[in-house]
């Protein structure tokens, strides 16, 4: 779709837009089935900064698809979720067995096959 549209950032702000009509309610829904939900303001507080940290980061992966190849750039997306376990990991001292770590080297290893491919 990005790459169809002539304008990437119209194409991703009726992407957000229409994520937006729907994903309101579903917080909604699972704010309620909540036991003790938390405080509503320091929630949306997060949420705010969370839509603007997705914007940036889903935008900036679509725009990498939109000028050049997508198989870089789709490898570049898996990645994150290396950094991710990684962050989780060191920081957040989660703990990463023995599979997590397979799967952590085999998305690398792919990064690492398509930027040697060329």
């Amino acid at each position: 779709g990005i790459r169809a549209t002539a304008n990437p950032f119209t194409f991703l702000a009726w992407f957000f837009f229409i994520d937006g009509l729907f994903f309101p309610w579903v917080a909604y829904a699972r704010y309620r089935s909540m036991t003790q939900p938390p405080a509503l303001g320091p929630l949306m507080q997060r949420g705010l900064i969370g839509a603007f940290v997705a914007f940036a980061s889903f935008g900036s992966v679509m725009l990498a698809t939109r000028l050049d190849n997508v198989g870089e750039a789709a490898i570049l997306r898996e990645t994150s979720t290396v950094f991710a376990a990684l962050i989780g990991w060191l920081a957040l001292k989660e703990t990463v067995g023995p599979r997590r770590i397979a799967l952590m080297a085999l998305i690398a290893l792919g990064a690492v096959i398509v930027e040697m491919g060329g």
